[in-house]
C-alpha cells in the first residue's frame, strides 16, 4: 500500500504540469459547467418558462447561496476526510444534480437543484485550490503558473459549455422536443462525471491529508479585510457579467455561431490567463494583482453596455475571460505570501465565503435592475461599478509581514 501511495506521489513530483491539468478539470465541473453555462440557458429557459430577469437572476443567486454553504462546510470535511474525498465526492454530486436539473421545470426545483449543485461544486473547487497550492509547493519555481492553470480549468467548461449547449439545444429543436434546454442539462451532467474519472487519479498523488495541528494562533480576519472586501465587491461585480452578458448580446441582435464562438473566446482567454499573469501572482504579495484585475473586469464589462459593435465585443469577452479566474487565483497566492502551510486551507475557505456572498448579492440586484428601465445596460452598468469599488478596496492591503 505504502509502495502504491509512493508510485502515485511521483505524478505530482515528476508530471506537475500534466497533474496540474487534470486539476483544472475540477474547476472546470465546479464553475466552468455548473455555474457559467447557465449563461447560454438563461435566454431558452426565459423563454420558454417566462420568468422575468428577477427570477432569472435568482437562480444564480440560489447557486451561490448554496456555494456559501458548502464553503463553510468544506473545512471541516477535509480535516475529517481529507481534499481528495471533497474533490471526487463533490464533483461526482455536482454531475448528479446538474443532470436532475433536466429532468424538471417547476421554478421552486431548479431553484433547489441550483442550491444543491452550488454546495456541492464549493467542496471541488476548495479542495482543488488547495491541492493546486501543495502542488506549487512542491514546484515552486513554478506556483504562479500551477495556481493559474487550475483556475484557468475553468476556461475548459466555459467552452465545452459553448460547444455542447448550442448543439443539445439544437439537437432537442429538431426532434420537436419540449423544454429543449433540459437536453442541455443533462448532456452537462454526463460530462461531469466524465471529468471527475479523468481527474481522480492525478489528484490522489498530491497529499490531501488535514495539515497537522501546530498551536498557532488563527490569522484575524482584519488582517485580509481589505482584501476580502475587494473580493467581495468581485463576487458582486463579476457574477453579473458572467450572468447576464449572452441574454444582452442576444437582444442587442447576435445570434447562434456568432454567441457560441463569443463564449467559447471567452473560455479559451480564461485557459490562457494561467500563462498571462503567473508571474504578477508570483511577485505582489499583497493585494495589488486584486485590485489590477478588477479594474480591467470594470473595463471589459462596460464595452458591450457603451457598443455593440463586433469588435469591441469581442474585446470584451476575451478580456474578461483573460482576467476573471486570476482575481480568484490571486486569493490563493496571497494566502501562499501571507499564511504558513497548515493554514493555507482556512485561508482559501475564508476568502472562498467572501466570494459566495458577493455572488449572492449580485444576479439578483443585477436582474431586479435589468426588469427596470434602461434594461440589461443599465444592470450592467452596477456590475462595472462594484468591479471598480472592489479594485479601490484592494489597493489598500498590504503583506501581513509589512502590517
Amino acid at each position: 500500500m505504502a509502495e502504491q501511495a509512493s508510485t502515485d506521489r511521483s505524478l505530482a513530483q515528476q508530471r506537475p504540469f500534466l497533474t496540474a491539468f487534470a486539476l483544472s478539470l475540477a474547476a472546470a465541473v465546479s464553475l466552468g459547467m455548473s455555474r457559467f453555462s447557465y449563461a447560454l440557458l438563461l435566454p431558452p429557459m426565459r423563454t420558454d418558462l417566462d420568468w422575468s430577469y428577477l427570477l432569472a437572476g435568482a437562480m444564480n443567486t440560489a447557486n451561490a447561496l448554496g456555494y456559501l454553504i458548502g464553503a463553510m462546510v468544506t473545512p471541516a470535511f477535509m480535516r475529517r476526510f481529507g481534499a481528495q474525498a471533497a474533490l471526487i465526492g463533490g464533483s461526482v454530486c455536482t454531475g448528479l444534480f446538474m443532470l436532475l436539473s433536466g429532468f424538471v421545470i417547476s421554478a421552486e426545483m431548479l431553484l433547489a437543484q441550483r442550491v444543491l449543485a452550488g454546495a456541492a461544486s464549493a467542496f471541488i473547487f476548495i479542495a482543488g485550490g488547495l491541492l493546486a497550492a501543495r502542488l506549487g509547493a512542491l514546484h515552486p519555481r513554478h506556483t504562479g503558473f500551477l495556481i493559474g492553470l487550475y483556475y484557468g480549468g475553468t476556461g475548459f467548461g466555459i467552452v465545452l459549455s459553448a460547444l455542447l449547449v448550442p448543439a443539445a439545444l439544437a439537437g432537442a429543436d429538431a426532434q420537436n422536443m419540449p423544454h429543449g434546454w433540459q437536453w442541455a442539462w443533462i448532456v452537462l451532467g454526463m460530462m461531469c462525471f466524465l471529468a471527475t474519472l479523468a481527474m481522480a487519479l492525478p489528484a490522489a498523488s498530491i497529499d490531501g491529508a488535514a495539515a497537522p495541528a501546530t498551536g498557532q494562533r488563527p490569522v484575524s480576519l482584519l488582517s485580509f479585510g481589505w482584501s476580502l472586501g475587494g473580493y467581495f465587491m468581485f463576487g458582486v461585480g463579476y457574477i453579473g457579467y458572467m450572468t447576464f452578458v449572452i441574454a444582452l448580446l442576444k437582444e442587442q441582435g447576435m445570434q447562434g455561431a456568432q454567441l457560441s464562438l463569443f463564449y467559447a473566446a471567452l473560455g479559451v482567454a480564461v485557459v490562457a490567463s494561467s500563462r498571462i499573469w503567473a508571474g504578477m501572482l508570483d511577485r505582489f504579495k499583497g493585494g495589488q494583482a486584486m485590485s489590477i484585475l478588477n479594474g480591467l473586469l470594470a473595463v471589459a464589462t462596460l464595452l458591450p453596455v457603451l457598443t455593440s459593435a463586433i469588435v469591441a465585443v469581442f474585446a470584451s469577452g476575451i478580456l474578461f475571460g483573460a482576467v476573471f479566474l486570476s482575481v480568484v487565483a490571486s486569493t490563493t497566492a496571497l494566502v501562499r505570501h501571507n499564511l504558513p502551510a497548515p493554514a493555507w486551507s482556512s485561508g482559501i475557505s475564508m476568502f472562498t465565503i467572501v466570494f459566495a456572498a458577493g455572488q449572492i448579492v449580485g444576479p439578483t440586484i443585477v436582474g431586479w435592475i435589468s426588469d427596470g428601465a434602461g434594461g440589461l445596460q443599465r444592470g450592467l452598468v452596477f456590475s462595472a461599478i462594484a468591479l471598480l469599488i472592489g479594485a479601490a478596496l484592494a489597493t489598500r492591503q498590504k503583506p501581513l509581514q509589512q502590517t
